[in-house]
């Protein structure tokens, strides 16, 4: 029997943008939309009404701060996972998010993959935290620890191999930016494979990306190792 698929409630002022966070979720196997509001006082509502394991939070709403419901939904004590999917960059309003107890954080505009692995970083701390108590190894991952028990790099996803992370890794730590279809062809990957794996680890914080902006079309996602030289 598939496991019950984790209920998402999705909150957002476009309806269009929302329309757009809905089908990302129903596309992600494991997760299943309960609900979209546009308010703030429409996602305290159905949020308490229909009992969410994650909520995907934008910060601007006509009535109330996302940053609001985040405070208002930990004080009535809701454990609910929330992802914050916002065009807010300023570091107070992030600042405030980790305080207030948001899982992750996330900027848009974001593709599809964007999404995707967090929703299942977000799956991951909920699952390792049901149950009567977490180990040290656990309570470290989830708290972004870094101690010689857990020094070495996090799991990977599934679909996703040790050997050919350690290559994608090894490339990121060459020293230059990579886009996912340059590290891709470098290392004998498609362009989709290769993005799984810089996606996963700019969500471990071993990476970073950066939008390039050329003439038309998308911007390019240009990724390098955390803390190396632009």
């Amino acid at each position: 029997m598939s496991p019950t698929p984790l209920r998402v409630l999705v909150v957002d002022d476009d309806f269009m943008v929302a329309s757009v966070h809905e089908r990302f979720v129903q596309r992600t196997e494991g997760f299943e939309v309960v609900g979209s509001a546009r308010t703030g006082a429409d996602a305290l509502e159905l949020a308490a009404r229909l009992g969410p394991d994650i909520v995907l939070l934008d910060v601007h709403l006509p009535d109330l701060s996302g940053l609001e419901v985040l405070a208002r939904l930990r004080a009535a004590g809701s454990e609910a996972g929330v992802l914050m999917v916002t065009a807010e960059r300023g570091a107070e309003t992030v600042r405030q998010a980790l305080h207030g107890g948001a899982t992750q954080y996330l900027v848009k505009p974001f593709e599809y993959d964007d999404l995707a692995g967090r929703l299942q970083h977000v799956a991951q701390a909920l699952g390792a935290l049901r149950g009567g108590q977490a180990d040290q190894d656990t309570i470290d991952r989830l708290f972004g620890a870094v101690t010689p028990a857990a020094a070495g790099p996090p799991p990977l996803p599934k679909g996703l191999s040790a050997e050919t992370g350690q290559l994608v890794r090894a490339a990121l730590h060459a020293g230059e930016e990579l886009s996912a279809a340059e590290a891709g062809e470098r290392l004998g990957l498609s362009r989709v494979s290769a993005r799984r794996y810089l996606e996963h680890f700019v969500a471990t914080g071993d990476a970073v990306v950066r939008l390039q902006y050329g003439g038309a079309g998308r911007p390019e996602r240009r990724y390098r190792a955390s803390g190396a030289g632009r």
